[in-house]
């Protein structure tokens, strides 16, 4: 349900003496809407005690702070979101309870986020261009699909979500969804080298597909190959570049389908548009 943006509130008139309040409550008391839309204007985001915005409803407020609804509040939510993340060398992508899911929010007291990608989300992380409109939300943080993981020695795109189509399209799919992942070696890879690289490979016990290789850059000291392939196992570009006799220095995959993250520093992340699709 929807309602009209609230009008600017503001309200520090509660007599002196009085218990603290439940933030909804007090929300719900200044605007004359109900408890469950107070909630809302909270976990949007709209709501702010003595200047600072809190997102939590159950946030207990004194009878004489100010508490503000901003004048573009509205109950419209933005639905679920997709965030991009540039994840650096030496970063876990984060373990993943049944369902792909972690087991519980980032940032709850059990959860230890240290050193996981996850950890990285934060506002001061934003790419600074990115184009969304989208206001960063704690609760962005909830209920977060993480795909397709990476290694920790690599570096590249990883994809939080907590839209259910967006996970489904890149796990079901994965077999058909192509990534692009920047591949540096030590030396000048030779056309034979390459050649291998593309086909006549095995992984596992098993033959590799056909996939596409190609020299992006190179010189006497190293060459930087790029690899365009479909559900690429854990391990297997490794395992590649060692059975020619490439000496691997980095991984970093770049793009996976349609999506690309041009202009993301390592360690900075973006929203998804709304009209990007995988």
């Amino acid at each position: 349900m929807t309602k009209a943006p609230a009008p600017p509130c503001t309200d520090s008139t509660q007599p002196q003496g009085a218990e603290p309040v439940r933030l909804a409550k007090r929300v719900a008391q200044q605007l004359g809407c109900s408890r469950r839309e107070a909630e809302q204007y909270v976990e949007g985001g709209w709501v702010s005690v003595e200047g600072r915005v809190l997102e939590e409803p159950q946030f207990k407020v004194a009878a004489l702070q100010t508490v503000t609804v901003d004048k573009n509040a509205t109950l419209m939510d933005q639905g679920p979101v997709t965030m991009l993340l540039h994840k650096p060398i030496g970063v876990d992508s984060g373990a993943l309870a049944e369902g792909g899911r972690p087991p519980l929010a980032p940032g709850h007291s059990k959860v230890k986020t240290a050193g996981l990608a996850v950890s990285l989300l934060t506002p001061a992380n934003r790419w600074a261009q990115d184009r969304s409109g989208i206001r960063p939300l704690k609760k962005h943080l909830t209920q977060l699909t993480i795909t397709p993981p990476l290694p920790r020695e690599a570096s590249g795109l990883l994809v939080f979500t907590q839209d259910w189509r967006v996970a489904r399209k890149l796990l079901e799919d994965a077999t058909t969804l192509e990534s692009e992942v920047m591949v540096e070696v030590n030396g000048a890879a030779t056309p034979q080298q390459v050649q291998l690289l593309c086909h006549g490979l095995r992984f596992n016990g098993r033959a590799l597909a056909p996939i596409k290789v190609s020299v992006s850059s190179q010189n006497e000291v190293q060459t930087r190959l790029r690899f365009a392939l479909k559900a690429v196992a854990p391990g297997q570009i490794p395992s590649m570049c060692d059975d020619v006799g490439l000496h691997l220095i980095s991984i970093k995959r770049t793009r996976i389908g349609r999506v690309a993250m041009p202009g993301l520093e390592p360690g900075q992340w973006r929203y998804l548009l709304a009209h990007e699709r995988f």
